[in-house]
């Protein structure tokens, strides 16, 4: 936290230790938009289409797995150390994975990415909240958002840009100036106050069930639409691996996630409605694109697009949070925006071939607003319902859940497309099937009417299943005992 003796030197320097988190934000966002523009020159040229689902996947593992164990080390030995070990090692994650000669040194980087972004995720929020009262939070955390809405809206265009002009590899080169401009505007503004010299215990146990809990999760997922049978058998030993870490938890003087975080139900209900809601924003971000693309011939361009009116709306939004908060129950605004999105979303399950296109950039700019609103809010109460002492640990868990949930659900809607389509296709060939999904636009494909119709129905299945999160999101708030307005 930061020394009440040095307020004065503290709020002079405050603007540079802002600037350092809107870059480490963009830094840590853009990473996952450029990096999807670049994937199939990467696949080509290391020949790793085995592999290629590793190149997203590493990096999310290694980030949900140490984002907690981090918000720990902040509440206990200081923000600033813990926050520049993360810039350096996703630096380094960068500079390896653009240096990376195949596959394989290429998963190990991004892991080593993930390990880096674990620590700057969560700790821009902590910083935010140490250096901002619970009144000024709502509107810095929407000015940072803006980095978020910036790596959306430039990161696909950057990307195709350096692939084209220079290489795959510059990618991740990009990002290593910003992170060294980041590590130099903490290390020369950035103070707090130190914590008393105390041995710090850390709950091995509950890192290691917690890797085991992480790992099993994301193997079940991979596993969903070629092999029921060892999903089944890895959800059962995921399961035992939570149980166990519950326990652990339960039971050890200085838990990796602490209980008491719980003790507060409506902390709870922050943590699970950012979980559920970032894997509704999976369903629309990945799917609307395929939809354009392969039923109505849509440019890819032109396609990607629907995703920029959604960046848009969700900054337009997230500064509204605090005074939305000071006028309105949190709960009661949450229930209203589920009500909208299932009304939305109600529709597309129900759309035929002939259903406007113009109607999923209005979805998407709706989903923006609403869930940059209610995701922007969850942030802020997050921190207001722990004690002043665990508001590193919290701002990770939260993390923690939006990564879980947007890891989770882009493996579960893969699947339900995939399983739709294997029941639907009858006697026509996934290969066909595969062509009309990525062909161009001007490509023409025998049976194309009924591949069509196929093609449609997984993605009514894939948004059944957004409804369903919706409606979790639904009763989670409906049971939420905070009656009362925050501000």
């Amino acid at each position: 936290m930061v020394s009440n003796n040095n307020q004065q030197a503290v709020h002079s320097k405050r603007w540079m230790v802002m600037l350092a988190v809107f870059i480490a934000t963009f830094m840590t966002s853009v990473e996952v938009t450029i990096v999807t523009t670049a994937l199939p020159s990467i696949i080509s040229e290391l020949h790793g289409l085995a592999y290629q689902s590793w190149i997203m996947s590493a990096y999310l593992l290694t980030t949900a797995i140490t984002t907690p164990i981090y918000g720990k080390l902040a509440d206990s030995i200081g923000r600033k150390r813990v926050f520049q070990w993360g810039v350096i090692m996703f630096t380094l994650g960068s500079l390896f994975s653009g240096l990376s000669a195949n596959i394989y040194l290429l998963i190990v980087s991004r892991a080593l990415q993930g390990i880096g972004a674990g620590a700057v995720l969560p700790l821009t929020f902590t910083i935010i909240a140490d250096y901002y009262s619970f009144e000024e939070r709502a509107r810095i955390l929407a000015l940072n958002n803006t980095a978020w809405g910036l790596s959306d809206l430039i990161g696909p265009a950057l990307g195709g840009f350096l692939v084209d002009t220079l290489s795959w590899h510059w990618v991740f080169f990009v990002n290593v100036p910003l992170g060294l401009i980041v590590s130099g505007l903490i290390w020369f503004s950035y103070h707090e106050q130190k914590k008393q010299s105390e041995k710090l215990a850390l709950d091995r146990q509950g890192i290691i069930f917690l890797s085991l809990t992480m790992i099993g999760v994301l193997m079940t997922v991979q596993n969903l639409d070629s092999n029921i049978w060892i999903s089944a058998v890895l959800l059962l030993v995921t399961l035992c691996c939570l149980a166990m870490l519950v326990r652990t938890e339960k039971r050890v003087n200085n838990p990796l996630i602490s209980p008491k975080l719980f003790s507060n139900a409506s902390f709870s209900v922050q943590i699970v409605t950012t979980a559920l809601l970032s894997g509704v924003l999976m369903g629309y971000q990945v799917y609307f694109p395929i939809w354009l693309q392969s039923i109505y011939r849509m440019p890819a361009t032109e396609a990607g697009l629907v995703v920029s009116s959604s960046s848009i709306m969700w900054l337009v939004m997230a500064f509204m949070v605090g005074g939305v908060i000071s006028r309105f129950v949190p709960k009661h605004v949450t229930i209203l925006v589920a009500l909208i999105l299932i009304a939305f979303y109600a529709v597309l399950i129900f759309a035929g071939l002939d259903f406007p296109s113009w109607m999923f950039y209005v979805i998407a700019a709706v989903n923006g607003g609403t869930i940059g609103l209610v995701i922007s809010m969850n942030t802020v109460l997050s921190q207001h319902f722990v004690d002043q002492s665990m508001i590193g640990s919290a701002t990770s868990l939260l993390t923690l859940g939006q990564s879980l949930g947007q890891t989770i659900m882009t493996g579960v809607f893969g699947a339900v497309l995939n399983i739709v389509i294997a029941n639907k296709r009858g006697s026509i060939s996934m290969a066909s099937i595969n062509q009309a999904i990525s062909s161009g636009q001007g490509t023409v494909t025998t049976n194309k009417a009924a591949i069509n119709n196929i093609i449609l129905q997984g993605m009514h299945g894939v948004f059944i299943a957004v409804v369903v999160l919706i409606l979790l999101v639904l009763i989670v708030n409906i049971l939420d005992p905070n009656k009362k307005k925050v501000l």
